[in-house]
């Protein structure tokens, strides 16, 4: 059977207001699938992906439940390269089967509509190919700085390891279909979305009477 729905990816990097995005996108009625949700779910103690993560960076990544500490795996893959790479290559493919699984259900569950994947490595993974239309939201750098050491009370010399560590907005913005920038105020970003939200009802329709 051929897809029912339409598939949009949604990426941006750390910081840039992605989740407020998908937010207002789910108010408007998209179904959203989190890859940040996805890999919480996985990273929990009784999964595979967990051992697999423990063996390759070692208990010192643990809490005192023996729960992955996300904060203390952040400060080794924020500052090594390599060590970041290597938690991509032990997560990516867990997430994109779950991933894949969500998509899957949400076909059988309805006949037409808009699922968003919001996803931070969808460009570097490639997995962006896979959708129909990308989304890439952004923001002033000095604003994505003062949101990250606020929200994960982070000093400035690690909110920009982790901002860094990331892909360039701008290689991000040059495969975008559309673009959010929520420099702004939340009305501004609200009337941006509303905007590509009313194209995308289009692209649905047109995709459905193709079928």
């Amino acid at each position: 059977m051929m897809n029912a729905m339409l598939h949009v990816g949604l990426t941006g990097n750390i910081a840039s207001g992605k989740s407020r995005t998908a937010l207002l996108f789910a108010e408007l009625g998209a179904h959203i699938i989190d890859a940040d949700l996805i890999v919480h779910e996985l990273l929990a103690s009784n999964s595979k992906t967990y051992s697999k993560i423990v063996e390759a960076f070692g208990e010192q990544i643990l809490d005192e439940a023996r729960e992955i500490d996300r904060k203390k795996l952040g400060q080794i893959i924020f500052f090594d390269t390599e060590k970041r790479l290597q938690l991509n290559q032990l997560t990516h493919h867990d997430v994109g089967v779950e991933m894949l699984r969500r998509i899957f259900e949400l076909e059988h569950e309805f006949s037409r509509g808009i699922v968003i994947v919001d996803a931070a490595l969808m460009v570097e993974t490639g997995g962006y190919k896979m959708y129909d239309r990308l989304i890439v939201v952004t923001c002033d750098p000095a604003l994505q700085l003062s949101r990250l050491m606020g929200r994960d009370h982070l000093s400035e010399k690690d909110a920009r390891a982790r901002m860094n560590s990331q892909m360039p907005i701008e290689e991000k913005l040059k495969l975008a279909d559309y673009t959010v920038d929520t420099s702004g105020t939340l009305k501004q970003t609200r009337d941006q979305v509303e905007a590509i939200w009313r194209d995308l009802l289009i692209q649905e329709l047109r995709s459905k009477e193709r079928r």
